[in-house]
């Protein structure tokens, strides 16, 4: 709900509406996001990697263009040997953009292995992911009304 009523308002957080306090809030989400992006890769590494890998960060960096992005990866000695992109989060903001995102370096595809129920309800956060990924794409694609939570003012008095 926030993050449509923000489209829909024209603000970012806590009513942030220029670029320079978004870019601020866009800072701190950075700082708070670094250890739960290592912590994610470490755990890929430990779990699939055999503690081969090698997490790295960059700084909040802005490119030529405007862009700005912080960047967590997971590089092993078998995706360097197959000249594969190491595993990648991103947080990044781009220039024209209303306010922050993250993404993965290919995202679009996760995997799928169910095969009870209790797999199934394990892809509950997976599913969320995918489900409001698509909805976020479909605003951009339309605009924010197509959210009918959104586009209506609800009388009751209610906060996002």
């Amino acid at each position: 709900m926030r993050h449509f009523a923000d489209l829909r308002d024209g603000t970012h957080g806590n009513g942030a509406v220029t670029r320079a306090d978004k870019e601020q809030l866009f800072a701190a989400a950075v700082a708070y996001l670094d250890s739960y992006a290592r912590q994610t890769l470490d755990e890929i590494n430990a779990a699939l990697l055999l503690g081969t890998g090698s997490v790295t960060a960059s700084n909040l960096v802005r490119s030529p263009n405007g862009d700005l992005m912080a960047t967590w990866t997971l590089a092993w000695p078998e995706q360097e040997q197959a000249n594969a992109q190491p595993v990648t989060l991103q947080a990044f903001y781009g220039r024209d953009f209303h306010h922050p995102h993250l993404r993965g370096g290919t995202v679009g595809v996760w995997p799928l292995n169910v095969f009870s129920d209790a797999d199934a309800e394990a892809e509950l956060p997976t599913l969320r992911a995918i489900a409001s990924a698509d909805l976020h794409n479909l605003v951009f694609q339309r605009d924010y009304r197509i959210i009918p939570a959104i586009a209506q003012v609800s009388g009751r008095g209610e906060t996002l």
